[in-house]
Protein backbone atom coordinates (compact mmCIF):
# COMPACT_ATOMS: atom_id res chain seq x y z
CA UNK A 1 0.00 0.00 0.00
CA UNK A 2 1.21 3.44 -1.10
CA UNK A 3 1.34 5.37 2.04
CA UNK A 4 0.29 9.60 1.78
CA UNK A 5 2.77 11.78 2.93
CA UNK A 6 0.51 12.47 6.76
CA UNK A 7 0.91 8.54 7.15
CA UNK A 8 4.56 8.35 6.39
CA UNK A 9 5.50 11.46 8.60
CA UNK A 10 3.02 9.86 11.05
CA UNK A 11 4.88 6.51 10.97
CA UNK A 12 8.36 8.32 10.99
CA UNK A 13 7.38 10.57 14.31
CA UNK A 14 6.08 7.82 16.24
CA UNK A 15 9.31 5.76 15.37
CA UNK A 16 11.10 8.59 16.15
CA UNK A 17 9.84 8.78 19.20
CA UNK A 18 11.07 5.74 20.81
CA UNK A 19 14.14 6.83 18.98
CA UNK A 20 14.35 3.57 16.50
CA UNK A 21 15.27 5.97 13.29
CA UNK A 22 19.22 6.07 12.40
CA UNK A 23 20.50 9.34 12.34
CA UNK A 24 20.40 10.12 8.28
CA UNK A 25 16.39 8.99 8.72
CA UNK A 26 16.33 11.10 11.81
CA UNK A 27 17.69 14.30 9.48
CA UNK A 28 15.48 13.03 6.72
CA UNK A 29 12.27 13.06 8.94
CA UNK A 30 13.00 16.60 10.18
CA UNK A 31 13.44 17.61 6.82
CA UNK A 32 10.51 17.02 5.66
CA UNK A 33 8.65 18.73 8.69
CA UNK A 34 10.86 21.70 8.23
CA UNK A 35 12.24 20.97 11.90
CA UNK A 36 14.55 24.00 13.10
CA UNK A 37 18.23 23.55 12.38
CA UNK A 38 19.67 22.17 16.16
CA UNK A 39 23.13 21.87 16.80
CA UNK A 40 25.57 20.30 19.64
CA UNK A 41 28.61 21.48 21.05
CA UNK A 42 31.31 18.97 21.06
CA UNK A 43 31.96 19.74 25.41
CA UNK A 44 28.65 17.38 25.64
CA UNK A 45 29.91 14.50 24.01
CA UNK A 46 33.24 14.84 25.56
CA UNK A 47 32.18 14.33 28.75
CA UNK A 48 30.08 11.44 28.01
CA UNK A 49 33.25 9.56 26.45
CA UNK A 50 35.35 10.42 29.89
CA UNK A 51 32.52 9.25 31.45
CA UNK A 52 32.99 5.69 29.60
CA UNK A 53 36.82 5.82 29.86
CA UNK A 54 37.13 7.15 25.90
CA UNK A 55 38.80 9.68 24.29
CA UNK A 56 36.54 11.75 22.14
CA UNK A 57 39.49 12.51 19.74
CA UNK A 58 41.12 8.98 19.07
CA UNK A 59 39.29 8.75 16.06
CA UNK A 60 37.45 11.91 15.36
CA UNK A 61 35.65 10.10 12.28
CA UNK A 62 34.50 7.06 14.32
CA UNK A 63 33.15 9.70 17.09
CA UNK A 64 31.62 11.98 14.25
CA UNK A 65 29.52 9.01 12.94
CA UNK A 66 28.53 8.34 16.59
CA UNK A 67 27.13 11.84 16.39
CA UNK A 68 25.28 11.81 13.50
CA UNK A 69 23.68 8.45 15.01
CA UNK A 70 22.15 10.83 17.29
CA UNK A 71 20.08 12.69 14.30
CA UNK A 72 21.47 16.11 15.46
CA UNK A 73 21.97 18.57 11.98
CA UNK A 74 24.81 20.50 13.34
CA UNK A 75 27.96 20.42 15.15
CA UNK A 76 29.71 23.59 16.81
CA UNK A 77 33.51 22.37 17.47
CA UNK A 78 36.23 23.84 19.92
CA UNK A 79 38.93 24.84 16.97
CA UNK A 80 42.36 26.23 18.08
CA UNK A 81 44.12 26.66 14.60
CA UNK A 82 43.19 26.54 11.19
CA UNK A 83 44.22 23.10 10.70
CA UNK A 84 41.42 21.93 12.58
CA UNK A 85 39.20 23.08 10.03
CA UNK A 86 41.44 21.03 7.15
CA UNK A 87 40.83 18.05 9.61
CA UNK A 88 36.94 18.01 10.02
CA UNK A 89 36.27 19.22 6.54
CA UNK A 90 36.07 16.05 5.18
CA UNK A 91 34.39 14.37 7.83
CA UNK A 92 31.43 16.58 8.27
CA UNK A 93 30.94 16.26 4.68
CA UNK A 94 31.19 12.35 5.27
CA UNK A 95 28.42 12.28 7.83
CA UNK A 96 26.27 15.10 6.22
CA UNK A 97 26.85 17.00 9.57
CA UNK A 98 26.53 20.67 9.02
CA UNK A 99 28.83 23.47 10.78
CA UNK A 100 27.23 26.55 11.28
CA UNK A 101 29.15 28.10 14.37
CA UNK A 102 32.19 27.10 16.26
CA UNK A 103 34.24 27.98 19.29
CA UNK A 104 37.36 29.70 19.87
CA UNK A 105 39.50 30.59 22.60
CA UNK A 106 40.91 33.86 23.12
CA UNK A 107 42.91 36.07 25.28
CA UNK A 108 42.25 39.43 25.03
CA UNK A 109 42.78 41.75 28.12
CA UNK A 110 46.84 41.39 27.58
CA UNK A 111 48.38 43.00 24.88
CA UNK A 112 51.06 40.68 23.82
CA UNK A 113 48.54 37.98 23.97
CA UNK A 114 45.38 39.89 22.59
CA UNK A 115 47.49 40.73 19.29
CA UNK A 116 48.02 36.72 18.71
CA UNK A 117 44.30 35.78 19.41
CA UNK A 118 43.24 38.52 16.91
CA UNK A 119 45.57 37.58 14.13
CA UNK A 120 44.92 33.32 15.16
CA UNK A 121 40.76 33.97 14.98
CA UNK A 122 41.25 35.99 12.00
CA UNK A 123 42.97 32.64 10.80
CA UNK A 124 40.22 30.51 11.95
CA UNK A 125 37.79 32.68 10.36
CA UNK A 126 38.96 32.94 6.71
CA UNK A 127 39.13 28.75 7.06
CA UNK A 128 36.01 28.04 8.03
CA UNK A 129 33.41 30.86 6.08
CA UNK A 130 33.61 28.44 2.95
CA UNK A 131 32.01 25.42 5.53
CA UNK A 132 29.01 27.58 6.24
CA UNK A 133 29.94 28.80 9.54
CA UNK A 134 28.13 32.00 10.22
CA UNK A 135 29.01 32.64 14.20
CA UNK A 136 31.83 32.31 16.19
CA UNK A 137 31.82 32.11 19.87
CA UNK A 138 34.06 33.14 22.09
CA UNK A 139 34.86 33.32 25.93
CA UNK A 140 38.40 35.50 26.98
CA UNK A 141 40.18 33.97 28.95
CA UNK A 142 37.77 32.42 31.72
CA UNK A 143 40.44 30.53 33.60
CA UNK A 144 42.46 33.93 33.91
CA UNK A 145 41.26 36.23 36.71
CA UNK A 146 38.89 32.97 38.50
CA UNK A 147 39.61 33.97 42.02
CA UNK A 148 37.80 36.39 44.17
CA UNK A 149 39.61 39.47 42.81
CA UNK A 150 39.14 39.42 39.02
CA UNK A 151 40.23 40.81 36.17
CA UNK A 152 41.22 44.48 37.17
CA UNK A 153 39.70 47.24 35.62
CA UNK A 154 42.46 48.23 33.01
CA UNK A 155 42.48 44.34 31.84
CA UNK A 156 38.73 44.58 31.63
CA UNK A 157 39.07 47.99 29.51
CA UNK A 158 41.66 46.36 27.26
CA UNK A 159 39.48 43.31 26.42
CA UNK A 160 36.63 45.20 25.78
CA UNK A 161 38.43 47.07 23.18
CA UNK A 162 39.73 44.12 21.75
CA UNK A 163 36.47 41.71 21.54
CA UNK A 164 34.87 44.73 19.89
CA UNK A 165 37.47 45.40 17.39
CA UNK A 166 37.88 41.34 16.92
CA UNK A 167 33.83 41.71 16.57
CA UNK A 168 34.68 44.61 13.64
CA UNK A 169 36.90 42.65 11.63
CA UNK A 170 34.82 39.63 11.67
CA UNK A 171 31.70 41.66 10.87
CA UNK A 172 33.55 42.85 7.83
CA UNK A 173 34.25 38.97 6.19
CA UNK A 174 30.17 37.90 7.28
CA UNK A 175 30.84 36.24 10.61
CA UNK A 176 29.17 37.15 13.72
CA UNK A 177 30.88 37.43 16.86
CA UNK A 178 28.96 35.86 19.98
CA UNK A 179 30.23 36.37 23.65
CA UNK A 180 29.97 33.44 25.58
CA UNK A 181 30.60 33.55 29.71
CA UNK A 182 30.88 30.55 32.41
CA UNK A 183 30.24 31.36 36.10
CA UNK A 184 33.35 33.30 36.52
CA UNK A 185 32.34 36.18 34.78
CA UNK A 186 29.50 36.55 36.87
CA UNK A 187 31.44 36.94 40.20
CA UNK A 188 31.72 40.30 41.87
CA UNK A 189 27.81 41.69 40.39
CA UNK A 190 29.07 40.16 37.10
CA UNK A 191 31.24 43.42 36.54
CA UNK A 192 33.16 41.28 33.66
CA UNK A 193 30.00 40.28 31.85
CA UNK A 194 27.82 43.29 32.02
CA UNK A 195 31.79 44.81 30.68
CA UNK A 196 31.78 43.27 27.88
CA UNK A 197 28.39 43.94 27.02
CA UNK A 198 27.98 47.56 27.79
CA UNK A 199 31.57 48.55 26.41
CA UNK A 200 31.20 46.87 23.22
CA UNK A 201 29.26 47.66 19.74
CA UNK A 202 26.08 46.10 19.67
CA UNK A 203 27.21 45.51 15.58
CA UNK A 204 30.23 44.24 16.61
CA UNK A 205 29.75 41.81 19.62
CA UNK A 206 26.32 39.70 20.13
CA UNK A 207 25.73 37.42 22.44
CA UNK A 208 26.00 33.64 23.16
CA UNK A 209 23.21 33.28 25.70
CA UNK A 210 25.01 30.55 28.15
CA UNK A 211 21.42 29.86 30.35
CA UNK A 212 22.80 27.44 32.65
CA UNK A 213 25.95 29.58 33.33
CA UNK A 214 23.85 32.50 34.13
CA UNK A 215 21.58 30.47 36.06
CA UNK A 216 24.65 28.70 38.52
CA UNK A 217 27.15 31.80 38.35
CA UNK A 218 23.79 33.78 39.61
CA UNK A 219 23.57 31.28 42.67
CA UNK A 220 21.47 29.51 40.99
CA UNK A 221 18.74 32.29 39.81
CA UNK A 222 16.49 31.96 36.78
CA UNK A 223 15.78 35.28 37.64
CA UNK A 224 18.79 36.51 37.12
CA UNK A 225 19.07 34.52 33.82
CA UNK A 226 15.64 35.91 32.55
CA UNK A 227 16.94 39.58 33.73
CA UNK A 228 20.22 39.52 31.23
CA UNK A 229 17.53 38.69 28.67
CA UNK A 230 15.55 41.47 29.65
CA UNK A 231 18.83 43.51 29.40
CA UNK A 232 20.75 41.94 26.55
CA UNK A 233 18.15 40.07 24.57
CA UNK A 234 18.47 42.34 20.90
CA UNK A 235 21.79 41.15 21.17
CA UNK A 236 21.42 37.19 21.16
CA UNK A 237 22.77 35.47 18.09
CA UNK A 238 23.18 32.09 19.88
CA UNK A 239 21.79 29.93 22.57
CA UNK A 240 23.41 26.97 24.46
CA UNK A 241 21.19 24.69 26.22
CA UNK A 242 21.29 23.17 29.27
CA UNK A 243 19.93 21.54 32.28
CA UNK A 244 19.67 20.97 35.69
CA UNK A 245 17.76 19.62 38.19
CA UNK A 246 17.90 20.63 41.98
CA UNK A 247 21.68 22.44 40.37
CA UNK A 248 23.12 19.22 39.36
CA UNK A 249 23.41 18.75 35.32
CA UNK A 250 20.64 16.60 34.16
CA UNK A 251 21.58 13.41 32.16
CA UNK A 252 19.15 14.74 29.20
CA UNK A 253 17.99 17.97 27.79
CA UNK A 254 14.69 18.19 29.80
CA UNK A 255 12.23 20.11 32.60
CA UNK A 256 14.48 21.23 34.96
CA UNK A 257 15.92 24.22 36.89
CA UNK A 258 15.07 26.31 33.91
CA UNK A 259 11.57 27.02 32.72
CA UNK A 260 13.25 27.07 28.69
CA UNK A 261 9.49 27.10 27.53
CA UNK A 262 9.32 30.31 28.50
CA UNK A 263 12.94 30.73 27.55
CA UNK A 264 11.37 30.13 24.00
CA UNK A 265 8.33 32.31 24.25
CA UNK A 266 10.99 35.26 25.53
CA UNK A 267 13.09 35.38 22.65
CA UNK A 268 10.27 35.23 20.21
CA UNK A 269 8.85 38.21 21.82
CA UNK A 270 11.56 39.54 21.21
CA UNK A 271 11.15 38.59 17.38
CA UNK A 272 14.52 36.41 18.07
CA UNK A 273 15.42 33.17 16.42
CA UNK A 274 19.04 32.58 17.72
CA UNK A 275 21.03 29.44 16.83
CA UNK A 276 20.36 26.74 18.80
CA UNK A 277 22.86 24.81 20.46
CA UNK A 278 22.92 21.40 22.78
CA UNK A 279 25.44 21.50 25.48
CA UNK A 280 23.97 19.29 27.67
CA UNK A 281 27.17 18.01 29.98
CA UNK A 282 27.67 15.65 32.46
CA UNK A 283 29.24 16.22 35.89
CA UNK A 284 29.99 13.89 38.76
CA UNK A 285 26.60 14.12 40.26
CA UNK A 286 24.68 13.62 37.36
CA UNK A 287 22.46 9.78 37.12
CA UNK A 288 24.78 7.60 34.76
CA UNK A 289 21.90 5.70 32.69
CA UNK A 290 22.32 5.59 28.98
CA UNK A 291 25.66 6.52 26.11
CA UNK A 292 26.01 9.41 24.59
CA UNK A 293 23.63 8.68 21.25
CA UNK A 294 21.08 7.85 23.32
CA UNK A 295 21.33 10.97 25.57
CA UNK A 296 21.33 13.18 22.41
CA UNK A 297 18.59 11.46 20.78
CA UNK A 298 16.23 12.19 23.74
CA UNK A 299 17.89 15.92 23.57
CA UNK A 300 17.18 16.67 20.46
CA UNK A 301 13.60 14.96 20.24
CA UNK A 302 13.10 17.81 23.80
CA UNK A 303 14.77 20.61 22.26
CA UNK A 304 12.78 20.18 19.12
CA UNK A 305 9.51 20.35 21.01
CA UNK A 306 10.29 23.14 23.25
CA UNK A 307 11.71 25.59 20.26
CA UNK A 308 9.32 23.88 17.52
CA UNK A 309 8.01 27.46 16.80
CA UNK A 310 11.46 28.60 15.74
CA UNK A 311 11.03 26.49 12.78
CA UNK A 312 12.90 27.81 9.52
Amino acid sequence: MIQNRRTFLGSLASLTAVGLLSGSELRAHNKLVGQLHIASNQYSWITFYQRQGLDWFANLDVSLQEFAKSGIAGYEPLVKKPGDIDLLAPLLKKHKIEMRSIYVGCTLHKEKEAGESLEEVMSIAKAAKPLGVKIIVTNPSPIQGGGTEGKTDAQLDLQAKNLDLMGAELRNQGIILAYHNHDIEMRNAAREFHHMMLATDPRHVSLCLEAHWLYRGSGNSQLAMFDIIHLYGSRIAEVHLRQSNNGVWTETFREGDIDYKRLAKELLALKLRPHLVLEQCIEKQTPNTMDAVTAHQKDLQYASRVFASFKE
